[in-house]
């Protein structure tokens, strides 16, 4: 793991990182729990189609919950803290 090389993350990245880490973990859960029920609903009210478009947002809503998870405790601004109590 030593010779590994730090790479830096770009300002692009950055940015992202930024705006998305102020959105609370529950949003994410709670988005997906209601395309679940959304999905559920529609199916209920015989509507297949529009039932599996929606139930296909649960995964992606769960990866954006992690991926938000992750920023907020490994991204760019954990290695820029470490650098700047150096």
């Amino acid at each position: 793991m030593e010779n590994m090389k730090a790479y830096k993350e770009g300002p692009f990245t950055k940015a992202i990182e930024k705006q998305t880490s102020k959105i609370p973990s529950d949003f994410f859960l709670a988005a997906a729990i209601t395309a679940m029920a959304s999905s559920l609903t529609l199916k209920c009210f015989k509507q297949s189609h529009a039932a599996l478009f929606v139930g296909q947002w649960v995964a992606p809503f769960l990866l954006l919950g992690i991926y938000n998870k992750i920023v907020k405790v490994e991204g760019h601004d954990k290695e820029d803290e470490g650098t700047a109590n150096s």
